[in-house]
């Protein structure tokens, strides 16, 4: 089993790839994970941005799970940030929430990312959008900054999810909020899927459980804590022939195993720290 390190690596490296290639490239898989390329036509997890106020044809590269941005009560004047930014697409339309007079971070773990969001900021002027690299279990910000976190279907490629909830309570300022798209799981996926590096890349196999992925959050020190959106994901066959037979297969089908995307929402209460007692 591959240390927390290792697996932060292959994602870095599998992103890296990802941010070269088309939206279209990108849709006709599992979060972009070429390696589990399914022949189906549609984007097995991703949502329909176009239609949404400040949608960028070249920011999208077809990663998400949800639309969180739609459901982050982001207000005129708000600092937002964006967990997993990568090419932005996420940024740029909470800016046209946040208007001209709030500010919008993005943070990636991968350089080439970055680089690739940064250009199309520039290219579109907008010159309250940042976007800075770096570890989400260590942000680049300093404690009470944001009014509002989002973000799309990343928190499931980090080994210490933990740590980032933490990280966002951290950065968040009393009373601030967050809403995050993310995938989890019901029931105990295969363990030949759980193995499967390409997989973890590909989002599924970093799912924890739904009941203790909003444990987490709870333990945090989070409250009014809802499920804002959820919707069954189904992977199909040809991308669960890669690491499962036909027989397993069928029985994955048969079983009560789901993997969802949610869209979660919590708010950081008016205390302290998480554990302080001062709740």
């Amino acid at each position: 089993m591959q240390n927390e390190q290792e697996l932060k690596e292959l994602v870095r490296q599998k992103y890296s790839e990802i941010a070269l290639q088309d939206k279209d490239s990108n849709a006709a898989s599992c979060c972009g994970a070429n390696s589990c390329c399914s022949t189906e036509v549609y984007n097995i997890m991703s949502e329909d941005y176009t239609k949404l106020d400040g949608y960028n044809a070249e920011a999208d590269l077809g990663l998400g799970c949800g639309l969180p941005t739609e459901f982050a009560r982001i207000k005129p004047g708000d600092v937002v940030v964006d967990l997993g930014s990568g090419a932005g697409n996420d940024c740029f339309i909470a800016r046209r929430q946040t208007g001209e007079t709030g500010k919008v971070i993005g943070i990636d773990f991968t350089e080439t990312m970055i680089a690739k969001a940064r250009a199309n900021a520039e290219k579109a002027g907008y010159n309250n959008v940042e976007f800075r690299q770096g570890d989400i279990e260590q942000m680049p910000l300093g404690g009470s900054v944001a009014d509002v976190v989002v973000s799309n279907c990343v928190l499931n490629l980090v080994p210490n999810k933990r740590n980032v909830f933490k990280e966002i309570f951290r950065v968040l300022k009393t009373n601030g909020h967050f809403s995050i798209s993310d995938i989890v799981l019901v029931g105990t996926l295969p363990q030949n899927l759980r193995n499967a590096a390409e997989m973890y890349a590909g989002c599924v196999s970093g799912a924890i459980q739904k009941d203790e992925y909003l444990q987490l959050i709870s333990e945090t020190g989070f409250e009014h804590i809802t499920i804002q959106k959820e919707k069954a994901i189904f992977i199909p066959d040809d991308i669960l022939a890669q690491y499962m037979n036909g027989d397993e297969i069928a029985a994955f089908r048969k079983s009560d195993i789901g993997i969802y995307s949610i869209t979660v929402y919590g708010r950081k209460p008016n205390c302290c720290t998480p554990g302080s007692g001062c709740c």
